[in-house]
């Protein structure tokens, strides 16, 4: 008689619906849902290292803000310590030990056409492993040019992380046909607000220089904990119009997500950047992480 073979099925993901955990038979009919029909929502994207979520509070601040613009009614029980104890429950749930990312996604839920039946919020998040725990600056710089194609309007909407994302994939595959790594996307008055992924910082004489959240970037939660702690740290940080020209003038260009944390540019057209401020910087925001 052959010796009886164990069964060992990989684990199932774990999801969160409205803060429950749940499997993938428990997530919501995308076909009746108003982010898949009208891109009714937004969403956020959150690091995780040495196993936590990190800069939870800022992220949660964003969600409340978004909520209010997107016109999203805002749960009695939604609150930053719900939040936070259920992003906990999905990274244990997922095994996120070390690095990891989540993305959350806050949909108007309800159903309708153009004009919802209700404004009450449904939000799901999901949970990936990630190879690295905390934040490493890329070896070689990128390679980035501006997509003139398309420009931004500086909408009430605008800094915020909608699920309408049609001018960051059409500028993701532009650069991807030029051989770039990113695309920088300027707003309607011809200034650069941002990249395709990514806030944007210029350091000339050591002092920063970030895209005014009037001109219309999103406002990225690690563009805020850079500001943050470059302020903690005798940086100078000015948020201003950042134009092409100011680009070429620049000793350093970075970009800068939650998920990557600071990556440095070498190339923009004919300049190149060092990245000595880009590495100060990371350490700095590594230093301050949770664990």
């Amino acid at each position: 008689m052959s010796d009886s073979i164990l069964w060992n099925p990989e684990p199932r993901a774990a999801y969160l619906v409205n803060g429950k955990l749940v499997d993938a038979s428990g997530l919501p009919n995308p076909i009746e849902n108003r982010g898949f029909r009208f891109a009714d929502g937004f969403f956020e994207t959150i690091r995780v290292a040495h196993g936590k979520a990190q800069h939870v509070s800022l992220h949660f601040n964003r969600v409340i803000n978004s909520l209010k613009a997107h016109r999203i009614e805002e749960p009695s029980d939604f609150n930053l310590e719900s939040f936070s104890a259920a992003l906990d429950q999905l990274i244990a749930s997922n095994k996120l030990h070390q690095g990891g990312r989540i993305r959350a996604s806050f949909i108007r839920d309800g159903g309708g056409r153009y004009t919802p039946r209700s404004n009450d919020l449904l939000w799901i998040a999901e949970g990936e492993l990630l190879d690295q725990n905390e934040f490493i600056i890329n070896e070689k710089g990128l390679a980035v040019d501006l997509f003139a194609e398309m420009r931004k309007p500086a909408s009430p909407l605008a800094n915020f992380k909608n699920i309408a994302a049609s001018l960051y994939v059409q500028a993701s595959i532009w650069a991807q046909k030029n051989g770039l790594d990113d695309a920088l996307i300027s707003n309607e008055q011809f200034n650069v607000i941002e990249s395709s992924r990514s806030n944007i910082f210029l350091v000339s004489n050591g002092v920063l220089y970030t895209s005014d959240l009037d001109g219309g970037p999103v406002g990225g939660v690690m563009r805020a904990a850079i500001i943050n702690v470059a302020l903690a740290n005798q940086y100078k940080v000015y948020e201003c119009n950042l134009t092409p020209q100011e680009l070429l003038r620049a000793d350093e260009l970075f970009l800068t997500n939650a998920i990557m944390g600071i990556q440095w540019v070498s190339s923009y057209r004919t300049k190149r950047y060092y990245n000595k401020t880009a590495k100060e910087l990371t350490q700095l925001i590594n230093a301050n992480l949770l664990h």
